[in-house]
């Protein structure tokens, strides 16, 4: 395949989330033929809402590579076919110019699809074998480590406010990043494992958000208790610290009188059932004065089930104690234009915007919010010595961390491991610190540039972008950080007291960990494209005006033993 019709199709995608990225980018319309319209700075939903004609751009090479990071850490999107492209670029200029300078015409169009494989395999290597131990030496120790014990902290709250600046508008940033510290911290195991609560919030996140249309996204709040979003199919009836709920899953109408009378031995006040009960069954709960909710989905069940313990009641089992949980409120709740059932003790969040799209896309911010910190904060496991920050610690409301870099001290990594809870001021800090420290030898031993001088220059497009608006900025930016770089003896310290925040934290915080991840998947991604051959274009039986593509490429096996 030529890399000239690849190089179209990843700067088509490009143009397109450039619009949208990072501090000043603006949001994306995007309209339907119904009529509706929704805006968006989210490179996910960006990305899935074009309308993409060429297989490569449309098929598993790259949107699958995309979604699969997103999905993955939570962010980075854009960034990632930025990346691509810069990367994808630089490749095919190394290849148009040939192996020496003595070749005034270059590589041959056959030459030029034998190199680029050689230069993603190259790339890939360097990316799975020393790209950590890079990023542990010369980029972690001028990032610190965010103490989870009070997420209120600033840091805490720059970090997520950073995150939602490139998903929703400006003006909505601040109030998420309240909302979401104040569910984490609602939500917040008595465990030292910060990552067992973002496991719990990202595996239960559609039970515990209600999505309610037509309202500013400043009425967004918790509410207490837990919302089963259904009402009730028997009247409401009062129910006191004492009353009891079960759990059903089903019943056989020929014994609903038995069961009730056993229920009602148990102080049974309110049954949950994952399906619609018959009429009679209906009937039989609202004479012995039980409350009934049906049909309730299988996500609320099993968050109601880790919540209190208790076992569901499966078809033909005897109804045992196990099976019935204590209550101390439950009450109809009116959200929106709807009733749902809500259950107190735990929490659940109410998400608002003034439309379904938009409300939609609240929602998926928040959630990719919880995976993000869930990447950061996953636990590692090491038996060599880790990549070390400095520990950002909260007294009565201040945050401030003063450290002194550690760049030059010697470390003793073979496989390094960040350490949870990794991050470092953005705005470009990240790609100025490993473009610098990648080698950077002229060319390698066949006379073509090296594959770290290749990424080197992908990773400054990041930071250009950023700061396009002003290439002052730019320059301003990289030598600031390269001359703390310089002069390791000066405290490196990031100004993060609320009172007076430091420039390097203007642009907020962002995750090591993720950029890590980013780098490995755009690398992995590159190479994927570049080993596609052939694109046979075929027609099907049922579409016969239409054109189904199909990609053959000769390293499909390796692509399927390196995913």
């Amino acid at each position: 395949m030529q890399q000239s019709t690849l190089i179209k199709i990843v700067s088509a995608l490009e143009a397109v989330v450039l619009r949208s990225f990072g501090p000043e980018g603006g949001q994306v319309l995007f309209t339907r033929d119904t009529g509706q319209a929704m805006l968006s700075r989210s490179g996910t939903c960006i990305l899935s809402a074009l309308h993409l004609e060429h297989p490569l751009a449309r098929s598993v090479q790259i949107p699958l590579s995309v979604w699969k990071h997103s999905r993955g850490t939570g962010d980075g999107s854009k960034t990632f076919i930025l990346l691509l492209a810069s990367l994808l670029r630089g490749i095919s200029k190394a290849t148009s110019r040939g192996p020496s300078a003595s070749n005034a015409n270059g590589f041959t169009e056959a030459a030029k699809a034998a190199a680029a494989p050689y230069f993603a395999n190259k790339l890939l290597k360097l990316a799975s074998s020393d790209l950590d131990d890079l990023i542990a030496v010369n980029v972690v120790p001028y990032g610190f480590c965010v103490s989870l014990e009070d997420f209120t902290t600033h840091s805490g709250r720059l970090l997520l406010a950073s995150f939602f600046h490139t998903r929703v508008s400006h003006v909505h940033c601040s109030y998420l990043s309240e909302l979401t510290c104040e569910l984490l911290n609602r939500w917040k195991y008595k465990s030292d494992l910060p990552y067992i609560s973002f496991q719990f919030l990202s595996d239960n996140f559609p039970a515990l958000h209600t999505p309610v249309s037509g309202f500013p996204v400043s009425s967004s709040r918790l509410i207490e208790g837990q919302v089963i979003h259904r009402d009730f199919a028997t009247p409401c009836l009062p129910i006191t610290p004492e009353s009891s709920i079960v759990h059903f899953s089903a019943w056989t109408e020929r014994s609903l009188e038995s069961v009730i009378a056993e229920l009602q031995s148990f102080g049974v006040s309110l049954l949950l059932s994952a399906v619609k009960q018959s009429d009679a069954a209906v009937a039989l709960a609202t004479q012995a004065h039980m409350s009934l909710v049906e049909c309730v989905s299988e996500e609320e069940l099993t968050l109601f089930v880790q919540l209190s313990g208790v076992t569901p009641v499966s078809r033909g089992c005897t109804i045992q104690l196990e099976h019935v949980a204590a209550l101390s409120l439950c009450r109809p709740i009116l959200l929106g234009t709807d009733f749902f059932v809500s259950k107190v003790n735990p929490c659940s969040l109410v998400i608002c915007g003034p439309g379904e799209e938009q409300t939609d896309q609240y929602i998926c911010a928040i959630r990719d919010a919880v995976c993000m910190l869930m990447t950061i904060w996953e636990p590692k496991h090491t038996s060599e010595t880790t990549a070390s920050c400095g520990t950002l610690q909260s007294e009565k409301g201040t945050a401030s961390l003063d450290m002194t870099p550690t760049a030059n001290k010697p470390y003793g990594l073979k496989k390094c491991v960040f350490e949870p809870g990794c991050v470092i001021p953005a705005g470009g800090t990240f790609e100025f610190l490993l473009s610098r420290a990648l080698p950077n030898p002229s060319s390698d031993t066949n006379g073509l540039p090296s594959v770290s001088q290749l990424l080197a220059n992908a990773l400054l497009s990041v930071p250009r972008q950023i700061y396009s608006h002003s290439p002052k900025l730019f320059l301003q930016a990289q030598t600031r950080i390269m001359s703390l770089v310089q002069n390791p003896s000066n405290p490196f310290s990031f100004g993060l007291k609320e009172s007076t925040p430091g420039p390097m934290v203007d642009l907020g915080l962002e995750s090591v960990t993720c950029k890590y991840q980013l780098i490995l998947a755009v690398v992995q991604c590159a190479t994927s494209v570049l080993r596609v051959d052939t694109v046979l274009h075929t027609r099907t039986a049922l579409h016969t005006q239409s054109k189904k593509h199909t990609i053959f490429s000769r390293a499909s096996t390796e692509d399927e033993a390196e995913d």
